[in-house]
């Protein structure tokens, strides 16, 4: 599919129009930034294994129930992906204590919490996306009461799936942000789901396999993408 005009360009990925108006390409970019985009450089092939996983993983929450902004993958690096407005909080969602949380409250790394936490994030890169919670959601109006249920519901409901579905493989999922948008009158899942929204740890080692390879200066970045890759994929 030819791209239409650039409508808009994030630290991962560019979306395209298209002759459909509800319909983006969406383009995921090798660059990689961490800490605020203060650290920036490139992972070899990062957009080509975000835009596979993430494929993988939409479709299987498609086939869960979960409506997703994904239509089809049309090449390694491109989707087509229905037209939404984001709604300006990310979610992220938390297994075991890990980075932002390790950091906040001053606990160790690895301590697998009891239940789920749900984050609210204010999505404003120049603010550093600060943490808020509900009330400030539905006093600065950025969704409705109805639409954070949904929004929190939908969470839960795919950490549940995803959990499992890394279960199978040895894999714990950590913890992963998720972005949600309006789709004619809907809520739905949008963005991406890969190593760059999520931490992956592999199961007994606790070895990471997801971006704190490239915040962290672990090394063998692009090597644990393409791990991640042939996981989801069932690739050996």
């Amino acid at each position: 599919m030819d791209k239409g005009e650039q409508l808009y360009e994030g630290k991962a990925k560019k979306l395209y129009a298209t002759k459909d108006p509800d319909v983006l390409l969406q383009e995921f970019k090798d660059d990689a930034t961490a800490f605020d985009a203060t650290k920036r450089g490139t992972i070899v092939e990062k957009g080509i294994v975000n835009n596979k996983i993430s494929a993988v993983l939409f479709q299987l929450l498609e086939t869960k129930g979960v409506e997703t902004h994904f239509l089809k993958s049309i090449d390694e690096r491109h989707m087509l992906v229905k037209k939404v407005k984001i709604v300006p909080i990310e979610v992220t969602i938390r297994n075991i204590v890990a980075g932002g949380m390790s950091k906040m409250l001053g606990l160790e790394e690895g301590i697998v919490l009891k239940e789920p936490v749900l984050e609210y994030h204010y999505k404003d890169d120049a603010l550093h996306d600060p943490l808020f919670n509900e009330y400030h959601i539905k006093a600065l109006k950025l969704c409705t009461e109805k639409e954070l249920e949904t929004i929190k519901l939908r969470s839960f409901e795919i950490n549940n799936i995803l959990k499992h579905f890394f279960l199978e493989r040895k894999i714990d999922l950590v913890d992963f942000k998720l972005e949600f948008g309006r789709y004619k009158g809907k809520i739905i899942l949008a963005d991406e789901i890969s190593p760059d929204t999520c931490r992956f740890w592999e199961k007994g080692t606790k070895r990471k396999l997801d971006k704190d390879r490239f915040r962290r200066d672990l090394g063998d970045v692009e090597q644990a993408y393409q791990e991640m890759l042939n996981i989801v994929e069932n690739k050996k």
